[in-house]
């Protein structure tokens, strides 16, 4: 009988830690900004955000201007859109986090908020991406990050909602129709 409590406690504490660790949100993470200074993801609070992977010398490089674009349309609809530059693929991301930053306000006129370069899979993948393809950590689905501009969509409670891989544009209807609140089409 000792034998079953015991096992008994075990399952229970076993199972909250899971629920507590799928449990952590968008909000948890601080990461740094493209100029090195701290940015809570908690600020977003009551926000719908775009989390996507950049890369300067990529053939979705353009999509920065979709990016802008569709930012500067709802920023002030409780929309944002973070961009992660990233060396993850092909060596398309080189440049240091100053010249990312010329690179995206001198070629596209970014103003939507980049953070400070990471890696985006692999060992060294930054906690928040870690959190972003892990089931375990979201509570919601496992995802690999297959390319640059990828992108996740983080819902106003903080809770992933989609995984959107490159080709699909930022721009494209059923991401606009998430953005306006008509719900998330698969």
């Amino acid at each position: 009988m000792k034998k079953f409590w015991l096992f008994f406690i075990f399952v229970g504490f076993a199972s909250f830690a899971i629920a507590q660790e799928a449990s952590k949100s968008f909000y948890d993470f601080t990461v740094k900004n493209i100029d090195g200074y701290n940015y809570p993801l908690s600020q977003l609070k009551g926000k719908k955000v775009m989390v996507v992977n950049t890369a300067s010398k990529c053939g979705f490089t353009p999509q920065y201007k979709d990016l802008e674009e569709l930012y500067e349309k709802y920023k002030d609809k409780n929309f944002v859109i973070i961009g992660f530059p990233a060396n993850n693929f092909a060596n398309q991301e080189p440049g240091s986090n100053s010249e990312i930053k010329k690179f995206c306000t001198e070629h596209y006129r970014v103003t939507f908020p980049m953070m400070a370069k990471i890696s985006v899979k692999g060992n060294d993948i930054h906690p928040l991406y870690k959190w972003l393809t892990s089931k375990k950590e979201n509570g919601v689905m496992d995802s690999k990050v297959k390319w640059n501009f990828q992108k996740y969509l983080i819902d106003e409670n903080g809770h992933l909602v989609a995984v959107i891989y490159s080709k699909e544009k930022p721009t494209s209807q059923r991401i606009i129709n998430w953005i306006e609140g008509k719900g998330w089409e698969k």
